[in-house]
């Protein structure tokens, strides 16, 4: 695509843009202990809140006396279900249709948060209080199983709610789906002629493919503190303050109908962890608590509590017909995938109809037929995109075929590539091609059949690829704000810091486009600022730099006009300030006469295009303040437009070695690479830590993590962190990685951004079948492999 809609889309020098290892605005206060998230906050007078959390999987609050523990001394309040100031509260699941109170007295899984809400002078105090209610339980079916809790005998747990997927796209090839019958919503989609396909192909395989539930890693438990005050500057009326809460704070201003400008969010650390938006009860509470008490109130997770979905479980039963050569024909996709508990994200269910991995083959004829199964496992919050939209199902296929006519899986996924521009394009796709080549040399890549290569230590060797497209967030609009002032350009901005150094990216391509520094463009944040530049990841980072580039070009314009203006009209030498008063203005540059397209930025200075040398400072050449604003987004926003996977621009591609004892079952990783195609490298600092996150959690997922339940009372046994094992850093090995600049991207100099495309679910499982040529589901532990293998 490129960026050909906005200014300088086709700048070939860059003297910012891509510099290694420039520092993050916030880097220093995160790594000197500075940084302060919600769970840091500790002001005078300040109360302690905890809800009270269900020990069942499923269960509904009949009754609760309180009167025991307002007793407690230290309490300060508690709040039921039942009062009125709970049931008036806003849901921020209002906006997106969702009708469930804020807080009932059912809970639909261990550890939810129901019924009430002590505050008290200590958390200790708030514990006893809870251990004082008189509850009275009423123990509900529950689910834990899908396969069992989709049949038709099967205890349906949430008779009453239909709820919409979040963030369900619909594509033109979906099928309206059938009512919901018992615990099971349906999602359906069929495109082509899937029994035609099937009579096309050689050959016919099957498989499975399992995705457990994972929660990966959320470094900083989620909390935050509130409290009101009296302001000045905004009229009548308090002012709520509240920090911890996530991203922008327009989801506190609606949930208490306060206006944007007597909403304070000023802490620039949210926590959070990755790809994951969802605002917990304990970011929101506090506001209504500190209302209620006249005083601080703080309300936090435990570590144990930080145990939810980063993705859901998901069962696919998969059916593809190829030909010979190894062009796929038809899919047929059956999928029974958890729903979770009320109100989690099935964003990375149906998503995969939209913006999957369908969409890039050349194979028209794929039906899908998914099951969404409501449970009592967990939660996923908003995003719950880990592997997009279970990006390795075509994976797997690619291998499977590879193995079946002995041909190298790269070739099996060239062939059935569309082309750039549709899937009736047969043209190669340039960057799958540029990346594939840097791939091959990188890894010395040399495929083998399953179980042909034993490493000298008697280890058998494994190896896979995958490929991905670099997905884009432009569906959203930015609103970007430059100021000049006193000879400084200053990027005002709202924060909070999202993970993704979003902001850094913003302010070297201003400073590219203005002929300044990095770090002579001043990063402001100001929660009353209206720029956010996140949207999604990295990829939002993209295009919310486009829309700063836009908003600098703007800037500069101004800035050569009044350049020339004030050499025209500035007073002569030895004059003082206005009316006499004040230093004396500083001398004009030498550019009388000119016009603003005689010249330039360059170095901090405005300078005459022909020759750089003549030119004088920005803080004299203009002396007055200066500003400009930009709304907009990149063009082409394909999430919104339905062409996601259809238009292949940028891509990425990955790549995985083990080593497989099958003696003791031992996995070991020797070597993961990546070489991707992100259009532009912006910041390449936060491009390789993003790439070095998704796979640490790619490993987690696949090697280690999983949840157990006991099937009797559907409680978790290991959400903590001896039981649920989770990747060390001397576990992950280091990622090999080489970048490609194609600028075919849409965004920001052709940038599309990498963010969650790089994460998988199956690179490693598959790299274990090509070693011992059996199929482990992950997570792959030892004693999975010894019985995969007939040993254990």
């Amino acid at each position: 695509m490129a960026d050909l809609a906005g200014v300088n889309g086709q700048r070939e020098d860059f003297r910012v843009v891509g510099q290694r290892n420039v520092p993050g605005k916030l880097s220093y206060a995160l790594a000197t202990g500075v940084a302060k998230f919600g769970i840091d906050y500790v002001l005078p007078d300040m109360l302690h809140a905890k809800f009270l959390r269900s020990p069942y999987a499923h269960a509904r609050v009949a009754r609760v006396d309180t009167s025991a523990a307002r007793a407690v001394p230290g309490v300060a309040d508690i709040l039921t279900w039942e009062d009125e100031d709970i049931r008036k509260l806003r849901s921020f699941g209002e906006m997106f249709g969702a009708q469930r109170p804020y807080l009932d007295n059912l809970a639909d899984q261990e550890g939810a948060e129901v019924a009430v809400i002590v505050v008290a002078e200590s958390e200790d105090i708030c514990e006893e209080a809870l251990r004082r209610l008189d509850i009275q339980w009423e123990i509900l079916p529950h689910v834990v199983d899908l396969l069992e809790g989709r049949k038709p005998d099967a205890p349906v747990i949430r008779p009453q709610v239909r709820e919409t997927p979040q963030f369900g796209i619909r594509s033109p090839d979906q099928l309206e789906s059938p009512p919901k019958r018992g615990n099971v919503a349906y999602s359906n989609f069929d495109s082509g002629d899937i029994e035609a396909g099937f009579k096309a192909a050689d050959h016919i395989i099957e498989y499975d493919l399992y995705t457990p539930a994972f929660a990966s890693h959320m470094p900083n438990p989620s909390g935050s503190v509130a409290w009101w005050s009296d302001e000045p500057y905004f009229g009548e009326g308090k002012t709520l303050h509240i920090e911890g809460a996530v991203r922008e704070k327009h989801s506190i201003s609606f949930m208490y109908g306060m206006p944007p400008e007597k909403t304070v969010q000023e802490g620039l650390f949210m926590g959070g962890k990755y790809c994951d938006w969802g605002l917990r009860k304990s970011q929101n509470i506090t506001p209504l608590l500190a209302k209620r008490t006249g005083r601080p109130v703080r309300c936090v997770n435990t570590r144990e509590e930080t145990y939810d979905f980063i993705m859901n479980q998901r069962y696919a039963y998969m059916k593809v017909g190829f030909t010979k050569n190894g062009l796929i024909t038809a899919m047929d996709d059956f999928s029974v995938a958890d729903g979770g508990v009320w109100g989690s994200s099935s964003f990375g269910n149906v998503g995969d109809q939209t913006q999957g991995p369908y969409n890039t083959l050349k194979c028209k004829n794929v039906r899908q037929f998914m099951e969404i199964v409501d449970s009592n496992r967990g939660m996923m919050y908003v995003s719950g995109q880990h592997c997009p939209f279970n990006w390795d199902i075509v994976t797997i296929a690619i291998h499977l075929i590879a193995e079946k006519l002995d041909m190298d899986p790269i070739d099996v996924a060239r062939l059935n590539l569309h082309g750039p521009e549709s899937q009736d394009d047969i043209n190669p796709v340039h960057s799958f091609e540029a990346c594939v080549e840097t791939g091959r040399k990188m890894m010395n890549w040399d495929w083998h059949r399953a179980g042909a290569r034993k490493l000298p230590d008697g280890r058998y060797h494994g190896a896979s690829f995958r490929y991905q497209m670099c997905p884009r967030h432009s569906f959203a609009t930015y609103h970007c704000k430059l100021e000049l002032r006193q000879g400084v350009v200053h990027l005002p901005t709202q924060g909070p810091l999202f993970g993704v150094y979003s902001i850094e990216c913003n302010a070297m391509v201003v400073a590219e486009e203005l002929g300044l520094n990095y770090e002579d463009v001043c990063i402001d944040f100001d929660y009353r600022e209206n720029f956010v530049t996140f949207g999604g990841g990295s990829d939002g980072t993209t295009a919310s730099a486009w829309v700063a580039k836009e908003c600098a070009h703007i800037l500069k314009q101004r800035i050569l006009e009044a350049a020339i203006e004030y050499a025209e009209t500035a007073p002569p030498p030895g004059m003082g300030g206005g009316h006499g008063f004040g230093p004396p203005p500083p001398p004009p540059g030498p550019f009388k006469g000119l016009k603003p397209e005689d010249l330039d930025l360059a170095g901090g200075r405005v300078v005459l295009k022909a020759d750089h040398s003549v030119g004088a400072p920005l803080t004299s050449a203009v002396p007055q303040n200066l500003f400009a604003t930009y709304s907009g987004k990149p063009p082409l926003a394909v999430w919104v437009t339905g062409s996601m996977g259809k238009i292949l621009d940028t891509m990425n591609t990955a790549y995985c070695e083990v080593a497989v004892d099958t003696e003791t079952g031992e996995v070991e990783i020797l070597r993961f690479g990546v070489a991707a195609d992100p259009g532009k490298v912006l910041r390449p600092t936060s491009l390789e830590s993003q790439i070095d996150q998704v796979m640490y959690f790619s490993q987690g997922c696949q090697l280690l993590e999983d949840f157990v339940y006991d099937p009797r009372t559907g409680v978790r046994l290991n959400t903590n962190m001896f039981d649920y094992k989770k990747p060390g850093m001397l576990d992950v090995p280091p990622v090999e990685k080489d970048f490609l600049e194609t600028r075919a991207g849409n965004a920001v100099y052709g940038a599309n951004g990498i963010s969650h495309s790089l994460a998988n679910t199956h690179m490693i499982i598959i790299a274990i079948h090509n070693a011992i040529g059996v199929w482990v589901d992950p997570p792959a532990t030892p004693d999975k492999v010894l019985k995969a293998l007939g040993k254990a």
